[in-house]
């Protein structure tokens, strides 16, 4: 099997980045998560295009707002950066440690109360 030695840099955005970025409007997030974990807990503004159906091409296209990918714990998110870079879509990056970093970091995650389908927002 052969494998390549180039170096592939994804540019791995902090919470802090990424929350100025968002508050700028100057990112489109995608979360790579499946249907259920989003409706869980998600970043508010978040689009979700889950890494199970995952299709580059299908990516919101604004270069005004270059996309961000999102997942977990950054794992997903990576592959799924990496399916973009094979297609030659350009993405600005992956949040490192995914939503588990955003929430550690204390910022504000947006989920839904099952029993009552209000959208609940915690920091």
């Amino acid at each position: 099997m052969f494998f390549s030695s180039k170096k592939i840099d994804i540019k791995n955005f902090t919470p802090a980045e990424l929350h100025d970025a968002l508050a700028k409007h100057a990112v489109t997030l995608v979360d790579v998560r499946e249907p259920g974990e989003f409706a869980a807990a998600r970043i508010h503004g978040a689009v979700l295009f889950p890494l199970s159906s995952f299709d580059p091409a299908a990516l919101p296209h604004d270069p005004a707002r270059p996309i961000v990918l999102q997942c977990g714990s950054g794992k997903r998110s990576h592959n799924a950066a990496l399916m973009c870079i094979k297609a030659n879509v350009a993405i600005a990056g992956h949040l490192a440690g995914g939503i588990g970093a955003w929430a550690g970091a204390g910022l504000p995650v947006t989920s839904v109360d099952p029993a009552t389908g209000k959208i609940i927002d915690r920091a």
